[in-house]
């Protein structure tokens, strides 16, 4: 679907939100809030649990060491996994914090963490709001851009293989096999991971196993247990993959507030 064909309702419900606003709830596991856009940018920050972001063009994670910076007018949906506390910052659209058309991921410090926690309280003073935001604009814009982002496909062929990898990921699909199985060359599977996503196919799907141990992680899963069902020959090996991956072991991330 493109995004003109998308019906307005839900996203003129969203425009009449105060763009200078902020809003903290709390959402169950398994939650979907359905594809929606904001007139304002959103900057999506999680302080328990973890937030699945998807565009038409890929998905993102929001978790407490990840927030998500969404452009305004791009069309996106929500899923929790894990019980979750969700903070999100409105800003205008002429008030483009970080310079990008489509989501960002920025790492999220300690600081950071309760600057966002702080603005996003309805309660909070005028100026008292004012003042936080400016600390937040700066710190956030010498922020390293963290990005574990999962593109979708828009090939056939390129569909076909995702879904073969993602079906179970506890299979070593090599771009041998995988190759095989939809009937092309390994250059032409390397061609079309390049050319679509930008990166090879190794690192499209360790990126993808990562995505799937936060979800599994914040649903309360122990750290042997998510690396079998990603794919992992051993715990010691996950916990490499993960913590060069996002900064932090598995057992550090699950016991964090954020994980």
């Amino acid at each position: 679907m493109s995004e003109n064909s998308q019906p307005e309702g839900t996203a003129e419900e969203e425009t009449a939100a105060e763009p200078a606003g902020g809003t903290t709830h709390v959402h169950l596991a398994g939650e979907v809030i359905d594809r929606h856009r904001h007139g304002y940018h959103q900057l999506l920050y999680v302080s328990a649990g973890v937030l699945a972001v998807r565009t038409d063009e890929a998905s993102w994670v929001a978790s407490g060491a990840r927030a998500i910076w969404i452009p305004a007018g791009t069309w996106h949906q929500h899923k929790v996994h894990g019980h979750s506390s969700v903070h999100t910052l409105g800003f205008a659209a002429h008030d483009a914090l970080l310079r990008s058309r489509t989501p960002v991921v920025v790492a999220v410090d300690a600081l950071v963490r309760e600057l966002i926690i702080a603005s996003s309280e309805r309660s909070i003073p005028r100026q008292e709001a004012h003042h936080l935001r400016a600390v937040l604009r700066d710190r956030l814009r010498r922020a390293l851009v963290a990005p574990l982002t999962v593109p979708a496909p828009n090939s056939p062929l390129l569909r076909q293989a995702c879904a073969l990898v993602t079906d179970d990921l506890r299979q070593p699909r090599t771009a041998a096999w995988l190759a095989r199985s939809i009937g092309v060359s390994e250059r032409t599977l390397a061609r079309l991971f390049r050319s679509e996503f930008g990166m090879t196919y190794p690192q499209w799907r360790t990126n993808v196993r990562v995505f799937h141990a936060m979800v599994l992680l914040a649903e309360g899963a122990s750290v042997s247990e998510t690396g079998r069902q990603c794919g992992w020959a051993t715990t010691s090996a996950f916990i490499d993959t993960f913590g060069g991956t996002m900064g932090r072991t598995p057992g550090t991330y699950r016991a964090a507030p954020g994980g």
